[in-house]
């Protein structure tokens, strides 16, 4: 299976990094992962800087799922059936600090949440890693799912 992280901007913190990398590595045997950094913009109004962000976004032409805090939970065997069901491709989006803008929400297949909290736009990255880790887990049956 192919599975697309789509993310606005750069990983500044370091640990999130290397958890990244963690995860990337451990998710090796069972897809393969890519990563699409959109160019984060700058400027000190939230609204026109997700809409630019969010222009960059559609302009990749691509059938994509939104990571949203409205979207749609699951139970992680439930995540695991979602992410089973996308196969052979899945194209995963999260937005930048001001989320997305109402254009990208629009275009969205499906949204879905990790949470009803919030977290910053990094540990989502790095939530939904751990995610479709423990979503493969589940699929191919390994013991990290407890």
């Amino acid at each position: 299976m192919k599975i697309n992280l789509i993310w606005v901007g750069r990983t500044k913190e370091q640990f999130i990094h290397e958890g990244i990398k963690k995860y990337l590595r451990l998710l090796g045997p069972y897809a393969e992962i890519g990563i699409t950094e959109i160019k984060e913009e700058k400027g000190a109004e939230p609204a026109p800087m997700a809409e630019k962000e969010g222009d960059r976004i559609i302009r990749l032409r691509i059938p994509y799922v939104l990571m949203d805090e409205k979207g749609r939970q699951f139970t992680s065997p439930e995540f695991a059936d979602f992410v089973r069901s996308r196969a052979p491709r899945l194209n995963l989006v999260l937005g930048g600090a001001y989320g997305v803008s109402g254009k990208v929400k629009a275009g969205a297949e499906e949204m879905i949440s990790l949470s009803r909290m919030t977290f910053t736009h990094e540990m989502s990255r790095l939530f939904l890693l751990e995610q479709l880790f423990r979503a493969f887990s589940i699929i191919h049956k390994r013991g990290y799912h407890h």
